[in-house]
């Protein structure tokens, strides 16, 4: 016996039963429409046959008085004229109202099947693909068979009809128009890594990206990632082009280091993995950038990236693959500069190869803003959008008539925009436009950068400082009255409060053009949230002084006649340029020199995006580096110097002893400068020994090592003990116990980090990061604290790069297992060995 079965989605329900041996020939479901406008739409229904005959279907049709305004089409999984036993297929009504109103209509279904049982039953409408319960894929495909061509090359290319006059919608920096018709939502991207950036409005100033990756807490990254979010979605915003990745202590003096997350692939990758997954879970779009290997800005238009296999497979290409495994951002963002010969938005073996296919990328692939060289190419090897325009993807069309890129290609690409707009929600969660939780998310921000900031040293104990007994203090530098610094370019975020000084972007001298130009069009801005103040307040009965630290000898005069001086010393950075070097500007160091000559009790506050190199270091007694700290970051830098907060924040990017020491100690240029022939950088010295692990092969020591921080407590590691459980079958990782104890008078944090030394003979760095975990203790209390390594984890903890089999193997030999509290060895102890093989 056969039934056939005819289930929709909304509201409303018929049901007809025929008794066994008779046929119910039509079969029919009667519905109406109530139409609020004269948008064309569609509907959708599927039939099940779930009995176990065959069923012969005649014909499908839609008829009654309004029939006219509705037509059966046939869509991909449309039912053909016979459904087997079991099967399913899926009807598309589409329907082009004349005017507002209701419309009626009777949905048949003949069949040939003579005798049989037929149940029809429908359960209202829905428009196609927005019917929720089914798979992003399901409803991306349904959506895409109704599509007209004009309709689906819209999806693929910028609103934009010429770059630098345009206007996206709501200050965004990228938009692609809405499908009326079909319900498709406007996408509306915006910046940016630490907030809401381009113009969209005034939002929280979190602190600087790679600020929060020194956290070492992904429950702080989520948090960021949160407040990214909510506030995009409270503005309207339904995509965030964040998520820079980019592994830039390549060449610490790229001016977007403060956009990233550090030098370590895992450590990066599952910071930014944690902030996309909390962006997405407020409905919006979230992804990762550069894809790849932009890790200068200098000449960044026509950077050819050269690297070999293992090389990126075990550096930047790595931090990719965990933000794409553990984050699932639903985009990436190509960047501007070639990788071995080809520029990265038609770079086949990158998008194709290895992100879709090799990491099962689903997401959509869009270009920076220009970085698309090509319509052909570029669809063909796997760039999915171009943005923010439609200078080569405009032929698209063209292209495919001519046979250049086939349809099956451009469908692809639609699916994968369409797919990542179900997979966030944005068909099934109304777009809510209000006022962002200013007071709130300003709360988080200080938080993060309580967690952040890095004690970098503190002689004699010369923090905390006691707001009770000191009676003088001297605040030096940086527009530490009114502020603190924030980074530019399209990273800039615009704070509540608006800005406490908007000044002229402090561009170098070596800028190159064209990229440049995202450095001169800039500001540079100080968040209003005044160091001075929230220092005098810690320190109500002391006499709190400032000086601006233009003169030096001026500057040392204060500090002089004060119980403790202060000085905030600052490096601006932005995109579309790199440092000249490592040294602070405008004779900062001067400035602190002279000041610690004149007050043995100086302090330093760095305001940087990145490593930054300290003459003067061995005159001060503490330094904190406070990165660009947010829209509570004065208030932050008080409590973190006055010990209401306890420093735990630890290096995510190794501090060099000298220029000299970095792998590439001169920047490389075009030649001519300015030229717009595509220039060599090479990266084939270094390959996979980026940051610490290029210092440690080579036997450097820098100034601070990765994963350095200072307390004002101190903690020990006792009874370390390693269990191998490599040959579970379910769940291969190994473990690192031991007790982890507050040892000193105050509560305070420590992030216990695991290491790892592969077999000799594998030709890797001496160590690697695989494991770590941030532990709260109050004075005098111990935990047990427990680090698990997965073997199988997206991170390839105790693998290399195969070339020849194009995969991830594991050497054999002996593994030593390292455990402490920075990558120096130094502060690391031998936890154990793991053997591997015969």
């Amino acid at each position: 016996m056969a039934a056939l079965v005819i289930a929709g989605c909304g509201s409303g329900s018929s049901k007809k039963t025929a008794q066994p041996g008779a046929s119910l020939t039509p079969s029919s479901y009667a519905f109406t429409i109530q139409t609020t406008n004269t948008t064309s739409g569609a509907q959708e229904f599927s039939l099940v046959n779930p009995g176990d005959a065959s069923l012969d279907i005649a014909g499908i049709g839609v008829s009654g008085a309004n029939a006219a305004s509705f037509a059966v089409t046939s869509g991909s999984g449309s039912c053909g004229s016979t459904l087997a036993p079991g099967a399913n297929c899926t009807i598309y009504v589409t329907f082009s109202p004349a005017a507002t109103g209701s419309y009626a209509a009777t949905l048949t279904v003949n069949d040939n099947a003579t005798p049989a049982a037929q149940t029809v039953s429908l359960t209202g409408l829905g428009i196609v693909g927005n019917v929720p319960g089914q798979t992003p894929d399901t409803r991306a495909d349904a959506m895409l068979s109704l599509m007209t061509q004009n309709e689906k090359l819209q999806m693929v290319m910028g609103g934009a009809t010429e770059w630098w006059n345009y206007t996206v919608p709501l200050g965004g920096g990228y938009w692609v128009p809405a499908i009326p018709r079909l319900e498709i939502p406007e996408l509306v991207m915006a910046d940016g890594p630490g907030g809401v950036g381009d113009g969209v409005g005034p939002a929280t100033v979190l602190p600087a990206s790679l600020a929060g990756a020194a956290s070492w807490d992904l429950n702080e990254a989520t948090k960021y990632g949160t407040v990214i979010g909510t506030e995009l979605a409270d503005y309207g915003i339904n995509v965030n082009l964040g998520g820079n990745i980019n592994l830039t202590s390549r060449e610490p003096r790229d001016g977007r280091t403060f956009e990233t997350a550090g030098e370590d692939p895992t450590l990066a990758g599952r910071t930014i993995a944690a902030r996309v997954a909390a962006i997405q879970e407020q409905h919006v779009i979230a992804g990762l950038k550069h894809f790849a290997l932009n890790d200068q800005e200098t000449g960044r238009f026509t950077a050819n990236a050269m690297i070999d296999d293992r090389g990126m497979r075990e550096s930047d290409l790595l931090a990719f693959e965990i933000g794409v495994k553990d984050g699932s951002p639903q985009s990436v963002m190509c960047s501007y500069n070639q990788i071995n010969g080809q520029y990265a938005c038609e770079n086949r073996h990158l998008l194709s190869d290895v992100l879709k296919t090799g990491w099962g990328f689903q997401g959509f692939v869009l270009s920076d803003a220009l970085a698309t060289h090509s319509a052909v190419d570029a669809a063909n090897n796997g760039l999915d959008q171009e943005q923010p325009d439609q200078q080569y993807f405009s032929s698209l069309g063209a292209a495919i008539t001519a046979g250049q890129v086939a349809q099956s290609r451009l469908d692809d690409m639609v699916h994968r925009v369409l797919r990542a707009m179900y997979a966030v929600g944005l068909f099934d969660v109304p777009q809510k436009i209000q006022a962002i939780h200013a007071a709130a998310d300003a709360a988080i921000a200080q938080e993060i950068e309580e967690q952040s900031a890095v004690l970098l040293k503190n002689n004699t104990a010369q923090l905390p400082l006691n707001g009770t007994t000191l009676k003088s203090v001297a605040v030096i530098g940086s527009h530490a009255d009114v502020g603190v610094l924030s980074g530019g370019g399209s990273a800039l975020v615009h704070p509540i409060g608006g800005a406490a000084l908007n000044l002229p972007p402090d561009c170098p001298s070596n800028l190159v053009s064209p990229g440049g130009a995202a450095c001169t069009a800039t500001f540079l801005i100080y968040d209003p949230s005044s160091p001075l103040a929230a220092i005098a307040a810690k320190a109500p009965g002391a006499t709190v002084v400032y000086n601006d630290g233009s003169d030096p000898a001026a500057a040392a005069a204060v500090a002089a006649s004060s119980d403790v001086a202060i000085v905030f010393e600052s490096q601006w950075e932005s995109e579309g340029m790199d440092l000249p070097d490592l040294t602070f500007s405008h004779n900062q160091d001067a400035l602190v020199s002279a000041v610690a000559a004149s007050n043995p009790h100086t302090v330093v506050v760095i305001e940087s995006g990145g490593p930054q190199l300290m003459p003067w270091l061995p005159s001060v007694s503490a330094v904190l580096e406070a990165w660009y700290p947010g829209q509570n970051g004065g208030a932050a830098i008080a409590d973190l110097l006055f010990g209401s907060v306890n420093p735990s924040g630890k290096l995510p990017i190794t501090f060099p002893a000298s220029v000299a020491d970095l792998p590439h100690p001169t920047i490389p240029v075009p030649d001519p400068v300015g030229s717009t022939t595509p220039f060599n950088v090479d990266y084939t010295s270094d390959g996979f020994n980026v940051g610490y692990k290029w210092y440690d092969t080579n036997g450097l020591t820098p100034l601070f090592p990765f994963g350095f921080g200072l307390s004002y407590t101190t903690f020990s590691m006792t009874g370390v003990a390693v269990g191998n459980n490599l040959a579970s079958a379910s769940e291969p990782n190994f473990q690192v116990t031991f007790n982890l104890t507050n040892t000193g008078a105050v509560a305070g944090a420590e992030v216990a980090q695991v290491y790892l030394g592969l077999p000799l003979g594998s030709d890797e760095p001496p160590r690697r990061l695989v494991g770590w975990q941030k532990v709260m203790l109050a004075p005098g209390a111990s935990q047990t604290v427990t680090i698990q390594v997965d073997q199988n984890d997206s991170s390839h903890p105790m693998s290399t790069w195969d070339v020849a089999s194009n995969g991830w193997l594991i050497p054999q030999g002996d593994f030593t297992v390292y455990l402490g509290n920075s990558s120096a060895s130094s502060d690391l102890a031998v936890a154990g060995t793991i053997h591997v093989g015969p």
